[in-house]
């Protein structure tokens, strides 16, 4: 079994759990501190993991260049919004649908892997991806009622969860392009010091933004510190997990074969926040189960 593969199920694993997290921490500040604290409090892990490579390790640390520091910083500002759009979905729709919705991103990570890194995907893989997405929108139409697809998919809720997918599948195929422009080191050092610039300049950009526009949130993160803290290890866990499957893969199959996440926000939904899921919801996973099973075929 390819490497990446493991790495890509785990890191989904660790991204539903800090969804989970983070979801509990609105209740304590608002989109902005719960999105900061993924980043914020993930980066001093992020720097203890890259120091463990280099010093404990002994991997040689790799010199960042012009399209590195370019690309990481696009990558690094539009995770920052997709997550922020995410996070600010929990207060329209329960926390399974909430998720669903921004998970359009491989079939937009496929297309922006195509147009900036000219990565190409087969037929088969493409179709996979694909019926991953009509999942997807089994599961966002689920338990409205009488409302149409055509309508309930061109709602505001959807509105907001695709552009979310789309900048994260952009922030995706940035963060693999900064990581194999690196010249020197191997898989893991290439993708913590990718992870290290990413979180820091995420870091510093949702810092000035809550000094500047809104310093009570900030103190209501900094009263969180405890539950944020947790939120920000198991991110910056998880992050190193994605950074370095796409290290080693092409964006499109990583982000679709990460979508086993909402096997595990099913799981989370029912067994831990106790919520309703609807028969087209649990159709919907279905029909990414198959859909992944076939991408790891098409992938093989």
């Amino acid at each position: 079994m390819p490497l990446w593969i493991p790495i890509t199920i785990a890191a989904a694993f660790l991204q539903n759990l800090r969804s989970s997290l983070q979801r509990q921490l609105k209740g304590r500040m608002g989109s902005t501190g719960a999105t900061f604290a993924r980043f914020g409090f993930g980066f001093p892990f992020a720097v203890l993991y890259l120091l463990a490579l280099h010093r404990i390790g002994g991997l040689a640390m790799p010199a960042p260049n012009p399209a590195f520091l370019l690309a990481v910083t696009v990558g690094g500002v539009a995770q920052v919004l997709a997550t922020f759009l995410l996070v600010y979905l929990f207060a329209f729709r329960n926390f399974m649908v909430g998720t669903a919705y921004s998970k359009t991103e491989p079939v937009q990570a496929a297309i922006f892997g195509l147009i900036l890194l000219g990565e190409t995907v087969t037929w088969l893989a493409f179709a996979a991806i694909l019926a991953g997405a009509f999942g997807v929108a089994l599961i966002s139409v689920a338990g409205r009622g009488d409302v149409k697809i055509g309508k309930a998919l061109f709602s505001r809720e959807a509105g907001i969860g695709i552009l979310s997918g789309a900048l994260f599948g952009v922030s995706a195929v940035c963060f693999r392009g900064a990581s194999l422009s690196l010249d020197d080191g191997g898989v893991l050092i290439r993708a913590a010091t990718t992870l290290v610039f990413a979180t820091g300049i995420q870091t510093l950009v949702m810092l000035a933004w809550m000094l500047l526009r809104d310093p009570l949130e900030l103190a209501a993160v900094a009263r969180a510190w405890r539950p944020a803290l947790l939120v920000g290890l198991v991110g910056v866990t998880g992050s190193a997990g994605w950074f370095t499957a796409m290290t080693l893969e092409k964006v499109a199959y990583v982000r679709a074969l990460g979508q086993i996440e909402l096997v595990f926000t099913f799981a989370s939904s029912v067994f831990w926040f106790r919520e309703k899921i609807a028969r087209l919801e649990l159709v919907g996973c279905l029909v990414i189960a198959a859909s992944l099973i076939t991408l790891l075929g098409a992938a093989s």
